[in-house]
């Protein structure tokens, strides 16, 4: 699993990603025009990217791409993804570790009413206001496997989707990708509740998207005041912009191709196909072909 993130100054979210959360710098370069072309974002072609992975070694990405700020941008507000979950060791010691780094702490550690405490999180804005969750798996959760944390900051787990109608959406993930539906929550989401100005223990419903016991999305319904993601004509949706993730055979997969899927080589795709579509929600997802 890997996900994307626009950032205004791509020197600036190195030392963040790097040096604060202690990932490994795997690749850097510019976007090639076809990689463009099939995110839809024809106009960041030549821009200079980076992808990092956990010291563990676990299979997962964050690739940043700078591009100009979108100042109408402000996270929790808008459809689409909403925020990356990072399975995190000593969770209550990170509020010290990311003082005066490119991350402003919007949550501190705390556990969440209305789940099990299977994980204790916390949220985190990035350099590009993009959300990141940094969470302390304690348990598995009754019908899903949780990655507990080898290194500081480790394996992406779930991705969070903001929806308009979160039914379709998770209709959408079950027979277009092949995901299978997870359980419902309804919970007092206090960045959802903070964000819209709604009362602290006003109750917003998520639906969890699994593959057997592994989650991949989280789909929350959003409050009327949501709205689409404005981004600069061409360029990637500010913040949080796209997903990338695994599949066995494309061709199985019942999506309309920003352009066809295509064999591409670099640290994340091992000369394997890619392709990108978009959800209910307007999302990007790019899927890579890894067999069986």
């Amino acid at each position: 699993m890997g996900g994307l993130s626009t950032v205004p100054d791509l020197d600036l979210a190195l030392a963040a990603y790097r040096d604060v959360l202690g990932l490994d710098l795997v690749e850097q370069g510019t976007v090639a025009a076809e990689l463009a072309l099939s995110w839809g974002a024809h106009a960041i072609t030549g821009a200079r990217y980076a992808a990092l992975r956990p010291r563990s070694g676990a299979p997962c990405w964050l690739r940043l791409v700078e591009q100009p700020d979108h100042p109408a941008f402000v996270a929790t507000t808008t459809y689409g993804w909403a925020a990356f979950e990072l399975s995190v060791q000593d969770v209550y010691g990170w509020p010290a570790r990311l003082a005066g780094s490119g991350f402003d702490i919007v949550g501190p550690p705390r556990t969440i009413t209305g789940i099990e405490p299977a994980f204790i999180p916390m949220q985190v804005l990035g350099p590009g206001r993009e959300m990141l969750y940094l969470n302390q798996v304690l348990t598995d959760m009754p019908t899903l496997d949780l990655p507990r944390a080898t290194s500081p900051v480790d394996k992406m787990f779930i991705v969070i989707l903001a929806a308009p109608e979160r039914t379709r959406a998770a209709a959408w993930y079950q027979t277009v990708l092949g995901f299978e539906p997870g359980d419902n929550f309804m919970i007092p989401y206090t960045m959802i509740n903070r964000a819209f100005g709604l009362p602290g223990d006003h109750l917003t419903t998520l639906t969890m998207i699994k593959k057997e016991r592994l989650p991949i999305v989280e789909i929350d319904d959003y409050p009327a005041g949501a709205a689409p993601r404005g981004a600069h004509a061409g360029l990637l949706p500010p913040g949080n912009a796209l997903v990338s993730l695994a599949v066995p055979d494309l061709a199985a997969c019942r999506c309309a191709w920003i352009t066809q899927p295509s064999q591409r080589g670099g640290a994340l795709y091992e000369d394997r196909r890619s392709a990108t579509t978009r959800g209910m929600a307007g999302e990007l997802i790019e899927l890579i072909e890894v067999g069986s």
